[in-house]
């Protein structure tokens, strides 16, 4: 493997350069010795998972991999690896990889799995001593017990996955390369892996993933790259990239659904949870939403335009809603009691208005009521008759259900001594 350092002066552990992969399809496969007789070979057409890459990855970095499923990303990976070959350009390394891409990739099913440790380290090219000196940790780490000695045909997925991520970062990588496949282990497991890659970062150790996890991405990554059907879209820091992607996905499914949303109880829709005396009827709930599309957002501007008729006259009455989360309990009931509506009769609607959604991403139903001030008669009440979908908002995300609207603010030992010396 070539030393890559960049004309810049940094530092780089792989470099990319105008790599294009191109695989070999058959359009109809012959399943039979007759069927080849009768019909001849299948034809082939040519698939290009990638098209003209550019990158590099500067060492000691941890870079992500971002674009939707069949964007190139794992072909990518696998090229950084070694483990495919470009149909044209090149891949340049500084430093030994380790890569857990597959699920039991690497492991010889009839071998035990301290048999595969020792094939494993050897395919890294690491000597018998230096194994010998991890093997104690790569055990304690994947957790398997008396199945080491057991073959590895008869681990399951999790245990697959511990053993595999426990070799690959325990054999002192110098660029850890991981696809998805960290999605399979528990929660348990997962932290672990997790706080692991943290400190190999700390010790210098370049790593590049692959996740669907966008708050993931923002979080671990210095960079990130984004493709789209096998070519670069976007490449820089990661918070910046990942925010020109949701902002991309939002826009795609934004075409995809009107741009107002409109549920209307008498269109047959599912009105068995109606109550209410009928005065005042909800007609409808309109979603307005801001720059993205006409799309509820997170972080962004939002208006829920509630339509109403008044069969006879009401004075001040209270228009009320609430939001759910898909599978929970209420976690937010706005309403107009602070407003003074005088007196309604006919057409017409009340807007709610949000400069900040703080609802998170996700499918979310709402309910609709009117009473009167004191909250004693019900006009009209569709409980959770009105759907809601909110798209992913730029920037990390939080957990949870909702964003507080929140600021943090640093005090120091330092700070309250200087106070007091004025």
């Amino acid at each position: 493997m070539n030393d890559a350092l960049a004309t810049d002066g940094r530092d780089i552990a792989v470099t990319v350069d105008s790599v294009s992969k191109r695989f070999r399809l058959a359009n109809e496969r012959r399943t039979s010795l007759k069927e080849l007789f009768v019909r001849g070979r299948s034809s082939y057409h040519d698939f290009w998972a990638l098209r003209d890459v550019d990158l590099q990855v500067e060492r000691g970095t941890t870079y992500g991999l971002i674009g939707h499923n069949g964007s190139g990303k794992s072909t990518l990976l696998k090229l950084m690896a070694g483990i495919h070959r470009p149909t044209s350009g090149s891949v340049e390394h500084a430093g030994r990889v380790s890569a857990l891409l597959e699920l039991g990739a690497g492991f010889h099913p009839e071998l035990s799995g301290r048999d595969n440790i020792y094939l494993n380290g050897s395919i890294l090219g690491m000597p018998k001593k230096k194994i010998d000196e991890a093997f104690d940790r790569i055990l304690e780490f994947a957790g398997l017990g008396d199945f080491i000695d057991s073959p590895v045909k008869v681990y399951s997925s999790g245990m697959y996955a511990r053993l595999g991520f426990s070799i690959a970062v325990h054999l002192d990588p110098e660029i850890l390369i991981v696809d998805e496949i960290l999605a399979v282990g528990d929660e348990d497991f997962q932290r672990r892996c997790f706080d692991y890659l943290a400190e190999l970062r700390s010790r210098g150790v370049t790593i590049i993933f692959v996740s669907h996890s966008l708050a993931l991405v923002q979080t671990m990554c210095d960079r990130v790259a984004w493709l789209d059907h096998g070519r670069l879209v976007a490449e820089g820091p990661a918070i910046e990239v990942v925010d020109a992607y949701v902002r991309d996905v939002n826009k795609r499914e934004s075409t995809r659904l009107e741009r107002t949303h409109t549920v209307t109880p008498d269109a047959g829709l599912d009105t068995s949870n109606r109550k209410g005396t009928g005065e005042i009827e909800v007609l409808g709930l309109d979603v307005i939403a801001g720059d993205d599309g006409g799309m509820a957002v997170t972080g962004e501007e939002l208006t829920l335009r509630v339509r109403f008729r008044a069969h006879s006259p009401v004075e001040n009455p209270v228009f009320a809603l609430a939001f759910y989360p898909e599978h929970g309990q209420k976690v937010a009931g706005p309403n107009s009691v602070s407003m003074d509506l005088g007196v309604l009769e006919g057409d017409g609607h009340v807007d709610y208005h949000l400069d900040r959604l703080p609802l998170q991403h996700g499918h979310w139903k709402v309910s609709i009521g009117v009473t009167d001030s004191t909250y004693t008669h019900i006009y009209d009440h569709l409980d959770r008759t009105a759907s809601l979908t909110v798209q992913t908002g730029r920037g990390p995300a939080q957990g949870g259900d909702v964003v507080l609207p929140g600021t943090w603010r640093l005090s120091t030992v330092a700070d309250a001594t200087l106070e007091e010396t004025r």
